[in-house]
């Protein structure tokens, strides 16, 4: 299961994706969540997925690799899709028994918020998959430049989601050695119901707090003993540049956003 975990990993290939400016690609990607939540028909879902699967190709990602990252969100799904099935009120009555009442309206809604909490995933992990987190640090502080005038911890805020993101990938692994050192004393974290599953895991968290406070430690000390001190007079090793390719990406994704609002006022 945790090998499904996409969000945070950086998928290290030469694309043209992977060479604009992790500017444009954070812009873009707001663009694109923007652009889902304009969406307001399956027609326009169709759109939307065409165009992740024109990306993760120019990117050179299996697009199999991009839909493993929804197996962990499975729970969450199919909590969105039962609230919005059952509380959601219609006039065409599907099923009626006791206090249950489905409605045609229910499901249609139940299968559009969940499509859309699924593309917001694969668009995000897009995002991480072809950008690595120094790059997406430079890019977060510099866009956030301007709220230093007010005194907002640009640097602060970018340093600590940079961490956040290259922290996953080692979390993950550390989980992963966890649980294998634990099945191999006879744990079992697969048999049962969601309940005794989620029991089974408790023990999984004390070593992994542990290890996260002591590599949390280490990186305090490191970072203290090379003299860092925030953001102030440093220099960057890269230098971020917009590019042609830059443009071209933010003229396909107008494009796309384009198509989205047409298809809201044209297409059923």
């Amino acid at each position: 299961m945790l090998t499904n975990i996409t969000m945070g990993q950086y998928y290290p290939v030469d694309s043209p994706v992977h060479r604009l400016d992790p500017r444009t690609k954070l812009i873009l990607t707001i663009a694109f969540i923007v652009g889902i939540f304009l969406v307001s028909n399956f027609s326009g879902y169709a759109l939307v997925l065409g165009f992740l699967y024109f990306v993760a190709r120019t990117a050179k990602i299996p697009f199999k690799m991009l839909m493993r990252g929804i197996r962990p969100l499975r729970m969450i799904l199919i909590i969105t899709f039962l609230l919005n099935l059952f509380f959601t009120p219609g006039e065409q009555v599907l099923v009626s028994f006791w206090v249950i009442r489905i409605t045609a309206e229910a499901v249609r809604q139940a299968v559009f918020y969940s499509l859309r909490l699924v593309f917001l995933v694969l668009g995000t992990s897009l995002l991480t998959l072809t950008t690595s987190p120094v790059a997406l640090s430079d890019a977060l502080e510099i866009l956030m430049g301007p709220l230093k005038k007010i005194h907002f911890p640009a640097h602060e805020l970018a340093m600590m989601m940079t961490i956040a993101l290259r922290f996953i990938p080692t979390l993950l692994d550390e989980t992963d050695k966890i649980m294998k050192a634990q099945m191999a004393r006879g744990a079992d974290f697969e048999s049962g119901n969601l309940i005794s599953r989620a029991k089974a895991m408790v023990p999984l968290l004390v070593p992994l707090f542990v290890s996260a406070f002591r590599r949390a430690g280490d990186l305090a000390m490191a970072m203290e003993s090379r003299c860092y001190r925030g953001g102030e007079g440093r220099t960057r090793f890269r230098v971020l540049k917009i590019t042609r390719n830059d443009w071209i990406a933010a003229g396909i994704t107008a494009a796309f956003l384009a198509l989205i609002i047409l298809s809201g006022k044209v297409l059923p």
